[in-house]
């Protein structure tokens, strides 16, 4: 008796091409927006999905100033790092959005997409800009209304 076998689809790495997404981060909640970006980064929105071969989109996120926090987050989520010398340096969410708003949203895509040399590549297609204009008019972005309750 013999078996049928099954093959499954591995994308390669330039057989697919990219699309580009318009989301307005008006209004939404950081962790939700941040989730669903970073399955359109890494591809998982599609069928054609491979771990190991980058088939996500670029997403452009404007009117990044507008986000949110929820809860008491602004004053109580700290940011830490490290400069090299001996202790880190904290600051809270609030003076993090003063200082640089995308940073925020960026920082929290980074923190969901896989640890390894591909996250790079996939973060480096997520474009933040404050207020309404971007200059990726070009590509012609499709709007996606992402973070929908």
């Amino acid at each position: 008796m013999q078996t049928a076998t099954v093959r499954s689809y591995m994308a390669k790495a330039g057989e697919l091409e990219k699309q580009w997404f318009v989301v307005d981060a008006t209004d939404k909640v950081v962790g939700r927006l941040a989730s669903d970006i970073a399955m359109i980064l890494m591809g998982k929105h599609k069928p054609t999905y491979t771990p190991h071969v980058d088939t996500g989109d670029f997403v452009v996120v404007v009117n990044v100033e507008k986000i949110q926090l929820t809860g008491k987050k602004w004053d109580q989520k700290v940011y830490t790092w490290t400069t090299g010398y001996p202790g880190l340096k904290s600051e809270t969410a609030r003076t993090r959005f003063e200082r640089d708003p995308g940073s925020i949203l960026t920082e929290a895509v980074r923190r969901m997409l896989p640890k390894n040399k591909l996250a790079r590549h996939m973060l480096d297609k997520l474009k933040v800009y404050t207020g309404d204009k971007h200059p990726h008019q070009a590509q012609n972005p499709q709007p996606k209304e992402l973070a929908v309750k």
